[in-house]
């Protein structure tokens, strides 16, 4: 009996469709993190309910492209490189399905602070905020679907920059509720929607520790986290 090709055609049509899978889900989840942060600087409630139902039917679509690794490991037995990319891609969907329930929480957040004004430096940073993290997070999904360790590098430094933010923007609410109770759920909201930034990036750091890892079987960022230890 002839030894088995490796990989074989239909080997390499069935990673080709995951891989195209995991690349779309990224972007429609990039679409779904601009459609929901939009909300901040203009509240539509059409939009809003938009994004809730649509981050319910990215959750569902989440575990189908789970469900095709599954199968594909199952079924084809990678081995080496291909069997790590397949499991720890596993493990990415579900940073990104969590980022689709931030998503979520954002628009519900935003619903919260659209009758509040917000003080002009506060809304200027917040909005930077949500740029940064905007760019993180396709750098992320790029370094994911290009398996670039160069760009996931980069994501770890980029988040310290958005934990500055938010420290920044903590101050700013903390000084407010204490000088005016008048609004003060309303403005205890956006730090909630600045706090789910701030989450989405930690998710975006994870998924480029993720690439780090599948390319160099090390574990990410180790000498800094004995440092922290």
């Amino acid at each position: 009996m002839p030894n088995k090709k490796y990989p074989s055609v239909v080997f390499k049509e069935r990673i080709k469709s995951i891989r195209e899978e995991l690349e779309n889900y990224c972007n429609e989840t990039v679409d779904l993190y601009r459609k929901a942060t939009s909300l901040f600087e203009k509240y539509d409630q059409k939009k809003a309910d938009e994004v809730i139902e649509r981050s319910k039917e990215m959750d569902i679509y989440g575990y189908e492209i789970e469900r095709s690794c599954i199968r594909f490991i199952a079924v084809e037995q990678p081995l080496a490189t291909d069997l790590l990319y397949v499991e720890s891609s596993i493990r990415v969907m579900s940073h990104i399905k969590r980022i689709a329930y931030l998503c979520r929480n954002m628009a519900e957040a935003s619903n919260e602070i659209k009758d509040i004004t917000v003080p002009e430096q506060l809304q200027s940073d917040v909005q930077f905020m949500i740029d940064y993290v905007q760019i993180m997070l396709t750098k992320g999904f790029r370094a994911f679907v290009n398996q670039d360790i160069t760009i996931a590098r980069e994501l770890s430094n980029d988040d310290d920059k958005v934990d500055d933010l938010f420290d920044s923007i903590l101050r700013q609410i903390t000084q407010l509720v204490a000088q005016k109770t008048d609004f003060a759920l309303g403005i205890i909201n956006l730090l909630f929607l600045t706090r789910y930034l701030e989450r989405i990036g930690d998710r975006v750091v994870q998924i480029g520790d993720r690439v780090v890892f599948i390319n160099t079987n090390r574990r990410p960022r180790i000498e800094q986290l004995k440092e922290e230890n």
